[in-house]
């Protein structure tokens, strides 16, 4: 059973709140002292990161940033990522986060398809700068997280030397605050456009009850990437009931560790490969963990193996999540209660819907399909994004009659639990990270001796899935494995990269000259009955 927080005074006051400025106004003014943000040895307190907030609002109008301007932001995790979030908010500009994992040409695009006006960048990804500069000469204005170079500024000295005043911008529930990319099935990324709206639809699940029980003594860890939605909307919840943030640089066993060792955490966002890595860290002593009450995971496939060892040796109760960048990642929970080890067919579940999701299941028509029945898995709700920014076909294509297509084929059991078994799509999640096919293709389809390749996603102990692409050769052409993957890592994200190549005569086709992905898959997956999640 679902337990319900009360919050008499607080429930109404937040439930009447239409923007993240009315938020982080509101604790700043009910909970001034109380820590907000932990970062490498550093505390914020609600009353200066809203502080801080108003300072960055007040340096993006200076900058001429009028409304929902956007600001990129790349950089590794960092606490002034929610200060520059939080100022987004307040000037109603818009945040996005651009992934530092990505290779530098495919960053340019996302600049530049973005209409980015003014670059957040950390200290780290300096290398690349002239590069984007060259590129992307729209771009007037650049602050540098933790360094300073020529026609440059330094952060934290160009924030200090804001007004720290309200800036009073006038902003709305239905406007866009942030802006994370996506991809879609053509390969090419999208911008998901959540509004103010959006983003507090989400983060009021914390005091539902729906994600277990959430009060202002949490201490939150955030660890995974804030490009990503895991990332950004789970650090939401925290700040909804005014409770903490813990932020690590990373997301690896080496942060993640540290971080529990060294405050009460009561609650962590993790996907399946950070969970694998605790338990089998030499480092990991059960010890450290005391607190941790709740860990909340999802991104990618899990095995039931693996969530009886994580269930056993940490010791506390897991939520999974099952979302999209689209819908703020709201979906569907399985509780604890849920994660009963004699029931393994029910841990192969997503869960139910949350309480103010809808969800149904339809074929390739349209129709609405009964329990069992297997077809596309649609969403509607709060969360569910505006559209993909500057792509109004696109939007029209996935959103319909507030409904948003999620391309991944699944059924609801005869008690409402959401089991997915394949994608429409074909997406490979892998580690958490969403990657497409199509993308990887065209890349190694770029080396002189390919003739044509196909890429499918196979099962990875570490990683869930781990991309593997079947090549045919040019005629009287060589070419190695190794070689073809030197090669796609030269043009994209290293970790889209295949893991292994195999190489074919012919790549099987359909009639009309389609490769036959299933047939590609098939002999990896005999024995699998969670394809996705």
């Amino acid at each position: 059973m679902t337990t319900v927080v009360e919050w008499p005074s607080e429930a109404a006051e937040r439930a009447a709140l239409g923007t993240l400025t009315d938020l982080i106004g509101f604790h700043a003014a009910r909970r001034p002292e109380k820590p907000a943000l932990y970062f490498e040895g550093q505390t914020l307190t609600f009353r200066e990161w809203n502080k801080r907030s108003n300072r960055i609002a007040n340096g993006l109008i200076e900058a001429g940033c009028g409304p929902q301007t956007r600001i990129g932001y790349l950089g590794k995790n960092d606490s002034r990522y929610f200060e520059v979030m939080m100022g987004c908010a307040k000037s109603n500009t818009v945040l996005t986060a651009i992934s530092w994992r990505l290779a530098l040409p495919e960053i340019i695009f996302l600049l530049s398809d973005f209409d980015t006006e003014l670059l957040f960048i950390d200290v780290d990804f300096l290398g690349y700068l002239d590069s984007i500069r060259t590129a992307l000469p729209a771009i007037r204005k650049v602050v540098i997280i933790g360094s300073e170079v020529p026609e440059t500024e330094e952060f934290d000295r160009w924030r200090d030397r804001q007004p720290d005043a309200e800036p009073h911008v006038k902003c709305q529930p239905d406007d866009v605050v942030l802006q994370l990319h996506t991809s879609g099935t053509t390969g090419r990324p999208k911008g998901a456009m959540l509004t103010n709206a959006n983003v507090l639809n989400a983060a009021r699940h914390a005091e539902s009850g729906e994600l277990g029980a959430w009060s202002e003594d949490d201490i939150v860890l955030v660890p995974l990437p804030l490009f990503h939605s895991g990332g950004t909307c789970w650090a939401m919840y925290a700040p909804y009931v005014g409770a903490a943030n813990f932020i690590t640089r990373e997301a690896n066993s080496a942060y993640v560790l540290k971080a529990l060792a060294s405050a009460p955490i009561t609650k962590a966002g993790l996907v399946p490969a950070i969970i694998q890595q605790i338990i089998n860290d030499p480092a990991f002593d059960r010890r450290n963990i005391q607190a941790l009450k709740i860990i909340g995971y999802g991104g990618s496939p899990i095995t039931v193996d693996l969530l009886r060892r994580g269930i056993k040796e940490l010791g506390c109760g897991f939520i999974q999540m099952f979302g999209m960048t689209e819908t703020a990642t709201m979906g569907t929970t399985l509780l604890p209660e849920d994660h009963d080890l004699n029931r393994p067919e029910l841990l192969t579940s997503c869960g139910k819907p949350l309480g103010d999701m809808e969800i149904k299941v339809v074929n390739a028509n349209g129709s609405e399909l009964t329990a069992g029945q297997t077809g596309e898995i649609l969403l509607r709700s709060g969360s569910v994004m505006k559209g993909y920014y500057g792509k109004p076909e696109a939007t029209a294509e996935v959103i319909r009659d507030g409904w948003y297509h999620s391309g991944d084929a699944g059924y609801l059991d005869e008690d409402g639990y959401l089991y997915i078994r394949d994608r429409i799509k074909d997406m490979i999640i892998s580690g958490g990270e969403n990657i497409y096919p199509a993308e990887v293709e065209q890349a190694m389809a770029e080396h002189p001796s390919v003739l044509e390749v196909g890429v499918v996603g196979v099962p990875s102990e570490k990683w869930g899935e781990e991309v593997k692409a079947f090549v045919a050769l040019r005629p009287d052409c060589r070419a190695t494995a190794d070689e073809l993957i030197a090669h796609a890592r030269s043009l994209i994200a290293s970790f889209k990269c295949p893991k292994t190549v195999e190489f074919l005569d012919a790549l099987p086709r359909n009639p009309s000259g389609k490769i036959l992905k299933r047939e590609l898959r098939a002999p990896y997956w005999p024995d699998k009955t969670r394809k996705a999640n």
